[in-house]
């Protein structure tokens, strides 16, 4: 007889219960003989799962290193779990031991939901090498200089939207974002608004980055049977997203991608990534070209993805900071006014005389940092550090919140503060940028370069041209608000009561078009 889906859940769920219980037997057993790092105590079969604030594990893990210091051992169901508080940590292990810290771990919800395309999550090994080195090839220091006058231009394109509907800045800042990795990937000049490519992306990042999380990651890892659940099954939400979410991906890897063959033969393609690397990859035999030409879709998809999430989150981010704190917009205008003369924008020749702009951006990156568990690495052997035990295949989780908020590096953490990258001369200080936002070692985020100079001239040309205030009520007061973020991979603020105007009186909205035309 054949055997029901409730019938193969039934059988199925012990099966996930012994296991569990079988690795908590070895890990009681392991730390008796090995010293892990302190860390709080598991409960049976779950570990410290129940534990985690689930909404934002970043604060459970800042609060662990409260209680037992910048590396962490906890279990989360049958995975080990080492977290890293410390920004210095961080770097002896993931920096200067890179080559047994550079893996990532099994993420369950990649394949699933479609992801697996995404080469930062990608193995170490020759695939992700071959991935690196396309994305390097576009990306790296001296080449991302070339993107910025596009840079430029979209942040150009960004004010003019903010101008005409101030409502709709979010959608703004992501058509910017996805514009300008559009632009460096596909040579495709996006619509100003409502663009098609951008809301297949916004519709693919909705549905994924709710589920690439390390925490749930290994939660559908120890339950696998919960894809197995009917979709009309009460609360079985998850088979259905995973559904929706692979459609989504595959619209965003191939519709781009599309585009740019079609522009090679019709012989209208500029240079871009995939055009690039597409005529390279005619020198390459049949059985090679079909595998660099998967490389290449990986590779331009995860760079459209994170590039369009990051920037448009950090935005998002400096904007509330503006809201909050109006004396820094004020204070970051008039230095750009001393400089500039009030009657053009920024640009890239004038970012060295604007060190309090910089020092804003740094706050901004650190502040709200926009992924603050970052992407988990992996141990590829055991290791010993400090006197402590990290096993092989172990989950790494860099808390960059944690590193954010480390009061002896920043005081008063919690505050938007850019003096604090500042000398008493005003010029920007002898202290390391928060780089550690884009991860670390052998897995730091390539494209770190692209993005930088994305948010400065994006930040640079808002603080120049807008004034971003509280929305006032029917009375003329101000609308209290307090901060909330989403959750997932990605984080950055719900949308708040804002008010944007031109910065200064004489300026109106002819006024701000043509001076934005006269500098672009």
């Amino acid at each position: 007889m054949a055997w029901s889906s409730d019938n193969r859940l039934v059988f199925l769920l012990p099966i996930s219960l012994t296991a569990i219980a079988l690795a908590t037997f070895v890990t009681k057993k392991r730390n008796a003989v090995e010293r892990l790092p302190p860390g709080p105590t598991p409960l049976p079969l779950v570990g410290n799962v129940l534990s985690l604030d689930s909404q934002e594990p970043w604060n459970t893990y800042a609060e662990w290193g409260v209680a037992h210091g910048d590396l962490i051992y906890a279990r989360f169901l049958n995975q080990d779990v080492i977290i890293i508080n410390s920004e210095k940590v961080a770097k002896d292990l993931l920096e200067k031991r890179s080559q047994i810290y550079s893996d990532r771990p099994f993420i369950a919800t990649l394949k699933p939901f479609g992801w697996s395309f995404n080469f930062a999550f990608t193995p170490y090994g020759d695939e992700w090498r071959l991935a690196r080195r396309l994305f390097h090839q576009t990306f790296r220091v001296d080449a991302a200089q070339g993107f910025r006058p596009m840079q430029l231009s979209k942040a150009h394109q960004l004010l003019i939207n903010l101008i005409e509907d101030p409502a709709s800045y979010i959608a703004h800042m992501e058509t910017f974002s996805a514009s300008v990795a559009m632009a460096s990937l596909y040579d495709y000049d996006t619509k100003p608004r409502k663009d098609p490519l951008v809301a297949i992306v916004n519709r693919a990042l909705e549905l994924g980055c709710k589920v690439m999380t390390p925490e749930r990651a290994i939660l559908l890892g120890a339950f696998p049977f919960l894809l197995r659940i009917p979709t009309w099954f009460p609360g079985a939400t998850i088979k259905r997203d995973a559904t929706l979410s692979c459609e989504s991906v595959e619209e965003m890897i191939e519709k781009p991608f599309e585009y740019v063959e079609n522009s090679m033969i019709s012989g209208t393609a500029g240079p871009s990534l995939v055009s690039n690397c597409l005529q390279k990859m005619e020198s390459e035999d049949a059985e090679h070209a079909r595998h660099f030409k998967k490389a290449i879709k990986d590779v331009s998809a995860t760079a459209f993805v994170g590039g369009s999430e990051s920037t448009s989150s950090v935005l998002q981010v400096f904007v509330l900071a503006m809201v909050l704190n109006p004396s820094v917009q004020e204070r970051a205008r008039a230095e750009i006014d001393a400089v500039l003369g009030g009657d053009r924008l920024p640009g890239f020749d004038d970012r060295s005389s604007l060190p309090y702009i910089d020092a804003v951006v740094r706050e901004t990156i650190r502040w709200q940092p926009v992924a603050p568990s970052g992407v988990p690495h992996s141990t590829m052997e055991d290791d010993i550090y400090n006197g402590y035990f990290i096993p092989k295949g172990a989950t790494i989780i860099q808390n960059i919140w944690g590193m954010s908020r480390d009061e002896s590096v920043y005081p008063n953490a919690n505050d938007f503060n850019p003096d604090r990258w500042l000398d008493s001369k005003g010029q920007l200080a002898d202290m390391n940028p928060p780089d550690f936002v884009f991860g670390f070692g052998r897995r730091v985020c390539p494209g770190r370069h692209v993005a930088d100079a994305s948010v400065w001239g994006a930040i640079a040309s808002m603080l120049a041209t807008f004034e971003f205030l509280r929305a006032k009520d029917p009375q003329g007061k101000d609308i209290e608000f307090v901060p909330s973020y989403t959750v997932g991979l990605a984080r950055h603020p719900i949308p708040f009561p804002l008010s944007i105007a031109p910065c200064r009186a004489n300026l109106n909205k002819d006024k701000l078009i043509q001076m934005i035309h006269s500098s672009t």
